[in-house]
């Protein structure tokens, strides 16, 4: 292997640097979907303002959240699987489904 102080031009130093590339391919950084975000990214990624986003993290809606003292992380992947989850019912939706259920068990009895 090339010693550092023997490299004389950028040239030289690149060479280097894509040889070791090259003959180490699994020492790629994370895959894009498991890096951590930081909200104002997340809000990029969601398509929504950073309030909202922090709105959405408040009523614990938001999943992958990590919190490192008053900042919060996301994780990206995470936040790309409840973008392709769809959208969650309204409560109204979920008040109707919890009366009809109710009253299909009422009627079994």
């Amino acid at each position: 292997m090339l010693i550092i102080n023997q490299i004389d031009t950028v040239e030289q130093l690149e060479g280097v640097i894509r040889k070791v590339l090259k003959e180490n391919p699994g020492t790629k950084s994370q895959p894009p979907e498991d890096e951590l975000v930081v909200i104002e990214q997340a809000a990029e990624i969601l398509h929504l303002s950073v309030p909202t986003v922090y709105g959405l993290h408040h009523r614990r809606k938001l999943p992958g959240v990590c919190k490192q003292g008053k900042r919060l992380f996301f994780i990206k992947s995470e936040l790309i699987k409840y973008l392709k989850s769809g959208r969650t019912k309204t409560e109204s939706e979920l008040s109707a489904e919890a009366v009809t259920e109710l009253q299909n068990v009422n009627k079994s009895k």
